[in-house]
């Protein structure tokens, strides 16, 4: 939870587990990184609550007379971005067109619920220099390698991966929430580089290919708020493997803390149930607010304390 008493802020870190006054690296300067979306598809009431709770806590940041640079990204190149286009368009290569669509949706959606623009939105199309030289850097530290032309991160590495999501390498069974890949040295080694044909996506030093996911947002982070930041924020259902696995990267190359503060929001339920499409109960943006205002939406978000389950019946 978040709690103010004039120039004093707490929040609730999950890193520690712990409300901790809020004391920025550098005040009065404030640089928050939030995860945005993978735009394949329109936004959700999920989605809709990350990006409230991440809003007001910037308005308050800066009523408090803090300096925030607040950089939100988004994932436009994706396996489910790749599949939506093959099946949409027959050819996958055509995914930008999927991207642009969604994103261009996703900002109706947050004019809509009053949310204000970050400073910066970046694409990570847009980062691949910065992504690449991220990876070699990993590379030359000893904390990457390189099979069947991808690069992957060995966890291993660093003594304390899991320190986010209060998860031991020692405790993880062997394919537990990941494929088994006899290339890989452990079972939760991730991607850095995933490795394509000849000619397609992009062209780096270990060949053609892709970035992995969780570099993404470690490039980005960098390229727009530097090497250590003050707040990074999400859905909580990205604490594992996605930030996990950004810490590791980001204080691999550069040492802790990647991030002084890590913020998330809980989930919206529907009905009392886990929203799922397979439930029948996956609901957009979109489809709420054609039965109700998005400001009524906003407020249902805030009528709440963020980092508590909320059920939304419709």
């Amino acid at each position: 939870m978040m709690f103010i008493m004039k120039n004093l802020l707490e929040v609730t870190n999950t890193l520690s587990g712990k409300k901790e006054q809020f004391i920025p690296i550098n005040p009065p300067q404030v640089k928050m990184y939030v995860c945005g979306i993978t735009p394949y598809d329109y936004a959700h009431i999920g989605h809709g609550r990350v990006y409230v709770t991440f809003d007001i806590l910037f308005r308050l940041l800066t009523y408090l007379d803090y300096k925030v640079t607040y950089c939100r990204n988004f994932t436009d190149i994706d396996d489910k971005l790749l599949n939506r286009a093959q099946n949409e368009l027959n050819d996958k290569m055509r995914y930008q067109e999927i991207a642009d669509r969604y994103i261009n949706s996703f900002h109706e959606d947050m004019k809509l619920l009053n949310c204000l623009p970050p400073d910066f939105e970046p694409k990570v199309t847009q980062t691949i220099p910065e992504i690449i030289n991220f990876i070699q850097g990993l590379m030359d530290k000893g904390f990457a390698y390189r099979t069947n032309g991808d690069i992957y991160y060995d966890v291993c590495k660093l003594p304390d991966y899991g320190k986010l999501s209060k998860r031991h390498l020692e405790d993880l069974k062997c394919g537990a929430r990941v494929e088994i890949d006899e290339s890989k040295k452990n079972p939760f080694d991730f991607a850095l580089w995933k490795s394509e044909s000849e000619g397609t996506f992009w062209k780096s030093p270990w060949g053609w290919g892709r970035p992995g996911w969780h570099i993404e947002c470690s490039a980005m982070a960098l390229k727009f708020l530097g090497q250590h930041i003050d707040i990074h924020g999400g859905g909580m259902d990205l604490i594992f493997p996605h930030h996990e696995n950004e810490i590791a990267q980001s204080e691999g190359l550069f040492g802790p803390p990647f991030a002084k503060y890590w913020i998330h929001n809980a989930f919206v339920r529907i009905n009392k149930e886990k929203m799922s499409k397979s439930l029948g109960n996956f609901f957009t943006l979109k489809d709420v607010f054609a039965k109700f205002d998005p400001m009524v939406i906003r407020f249902f978000y805030i009528n709440h304390n963020y980092n508590i389950p909320i059920d939304f019946f419709f």
